[in-house]
C-alpha cells in the first residue's frame, strides 16, 4: 500500500478492517478485493429494494457493485474507526460486522507475510487470498484458504494475541510474544 510505504509495517489489518465495516455497513457479500497503485478495488453483491410488510414481501434485487477506494478514502476509514474505539456502542448501531471481524484477522495475517500484492476473494463466508512476495533474489505468489471455522478460531485467539502483542514490563527486558500467524492456515 503505498500510504504505507517506508513505514516499518503495512497495516493490512487496520485497512482491511475499516474496508470490512464500510462493506458490512453496505450489506456487501461474496466480496472480492483487490490492491492496485493508489487504493484498493472491491466488488460485492449487494441486495436492493428489498422490503417486508403484512401483505406483500419483495425479494429485492441482488446486483454486483464496484467500488474504488482510493489513498485518503482509506485513511479517511481507518480514523474514523480509531475515533470510534473505546466508546461505548449505542443501542441503534450494529456491533462488530462479519467482513470487520473476518478482515481485521486476515489482515494481521496479511501483515507477517510482508507482502507486495494482495488478492482477496470470499464467498459463503470462506476467503482465498493470493499475496505477491517479492524479495532482493525471488519472486512468488503465495495461496491460503481461509475457511468458516477458521475465520471463527482466528477471531476467537484475538484477545489472547493483542495482549501478547503488547510490550512486556520494562523490568522484564522481553519484548511481547509472537502472535504466530505466520504458517498458512487450513
Amino acid at each position: 500500500m503505498r500510504i504505507y510505504e517506508g513505514s516499518p509495517r503495512q497495516d493490512f489489518e487496520e485497512v482491511f478492517r475499516s474496508i470490512g465495516a464500510f462493506l458490512d455497513a453496505r450489506g456487501m457479500r461474496d466480496i472480492l478485493l483487490l490492491e492496485v497503485p493508489d487504493g484498493f478495488v472491491v466488488q460485492g453483491l449487494v441486495l436492493s429494494g428489498g422490503s417486508s410488510g403484512t401483505w406483500s414481501d419483495t425479494i429485492g434485487t441482488v446486483s454486483k457493485e464496484t467500488l474504488t477506494f482510493q489513498d485518503d478514502d482509506i485513511a479517511k476509514f481507518m480514523e474514523e474507526a480509531a475515533s470510534r474505539r473505546g466508546k461505548e456502542v449505542a443501542a441503534d448501531l450494529p456491533s462488530t460486522g462479519t467482513h470487520e471481524r473476518a478482515l481485521r484477522v486476515i489482515g494481521h495475517w496479511i501483515d507477517s507475510q510482508k507482502p507486495h500484492d494482495v488478492f482477496l476473494f470470499e464467498q459463503d463466508g470462506a476467503y482465498v487470498v493470493r499475496l505477491h512476495i517479492a524479495g532482493q533474489a525471488t519472486s512468488h505468489h503465495t495461496l491460503a484458504e481461509f475457511t468458516k471455522d477458521d475465520i471463527q478460531d482466528l477471531v476467537a485467539q484475538g484477545p489472547a494475541l493483542r495482549a501478547s502483542d503488547k510490550p512486556a514490563p520494562a523490568s522484564s527486558g522481553t519484548p511481547g510474544a509472537d502472535p504466530g500467524w505466520g504458517t498458512t492456515p487450513g
